[in-house]
């Protein structure tokens, strides 16, 4: 069994090796497999294929990621419909925001692996499922703020655009920022951007 577990940890040291410098395309298992200094048949013993063994990278640093931010979704939601979202609500972003980034640091490797490395893989539309999910639940705060505030909705096309702009805050930090501290202290000056921006929407915005 320690055995077992040795070989499974040496092929995904290797792997992850292998998926960073050569992206999952041009990844050859045979190298990881010499790497690691195991034989193919090792490795098929572990894992199915070369999708299986990059999603034992990711795939629980991303569903991790997703449960966090849809769980902020769906306190955003219930604090609307409380009455309790207003101009001054932006230090529960920040807190959010702070979780967010501590977290992709965390695992700060396996992301760039999702961002820059997992073209022909499933995990090559991470990000669009992250607007995806953004812009459903803008869709939403959107509607009721309209509804709330007695002005004209906001079309399906801006709301796309914002939810893009705001995920891709986050991928262009990840690429770029090294230092976690310094991401977060750039992103305080971007939230309070952002806030300002999304109620500041509104007021270009026609009355019913």
């Amino acid at each position: 069994m320690k055995d077992e577990k040795e070989t499974r940890k040496k092929l995904l040291i290797s792997a992850k090796k292998e998926f960073m410098e050569k992206g999952y395309l041009q990844a050859s298992l045979r190298n990881i497999c010499k790497d690691a200094g195991v034989t193919t048949g090792a490795l098929y013993f572990f894992f199915q294929d070369k999708e299986d063994l990059f999603a034992s990278l990711v795939q629980e640093p991303l569903d991790k990621m997703y449960a966090l931010v849809m769980k902020h979704y769906e306190d955003e939601r219930n604090q609307l419909q409380g009455g309790s979202m207003e101009m001054d609500s932006s230090d529960e972003d920040y807190e959010m925001v702070t979780q967010v980034i501590h977290y992709l640091y965390q695992y700060s490797s396996e992301f760039q692996l999702i961002l820059a490395k997992s073209y022909g893989s499933r995990f090559e539309n991470s990000i669009e499922r992250f607007v995806a999910i953004t812009q459903q639940h803008y869709r939403i705060l959107l509607d009721q703020m309209a509804e709330k505030k007695h002005i004209q909705r906001v079309d399906d096309f801006v709301i796309h655009w914002i939810a893009h702009m705001h995920i891709d805050i986050f991928v262009h930090m990840i690429k770029h920022e090294t230092s976690e501290k310094e991401a977060i202290g750039h992103m305080s000056l971007i939230i309070k951007y952002l806030f300002k921006g999304w109620y500041g929407m509104f007021e270009g915005l026609e009355k019913k």
